[in-house]
């Protein structure tokens, strides 16, 4: 992962959207579906204040995540280019923020009911 460009692409979607920068590091985790492997569309993400080590981020993939307690796995932020190339640079929005992108598609905005938790 080259760490310049992927800093240089979360600040450049902070800018679009007005957003300040806060910091996915590399070493925390965020909670993700295992669809997100395979490819499932759309990708979704959304983040809460960060507890502990990670970063707040949960990411899936399709219309709809599932109540199930195993729907989240952890994985370090380091790890998400193996997953899809999609999510990365959206990564430096605040708590409070979400993202729906596909290839062709891209939808991101603040949700303050992610911060009452």
């Amino acid at each position: 992962m080259d760490l310049i460009k992927v800093l240089k692409d979360q600040n450049e979607v902070c800018k679009r959207f007005n957003a300040p920068y806060i910091e996915s590091p590399l070493n925390l985790k965020v909670g993700i579906s295992e669809n997100v492997k395979e490819g499932a569309l759309p990708i979704n993400g959304l983040r809460h204040p960060a507890e502990g080590d990670t970063t707040g981020w949960y990411i899936w993939g399709g219309q709809e995540y599932s109540e199930d307690p195993d729907f989240f796995v952890p994985l370090h932020v380091k790890h998400l280019e193996n997953w899809s190339t999609l999510i990365v640079k959206y990564l430096g929005l605040p708590p409070g923020w979400r993202f729906l992108v596909t290839p062709e598609y891209e939808d991101v905005w603040y949700d303050e009911n992610l911060l009452n938790i």
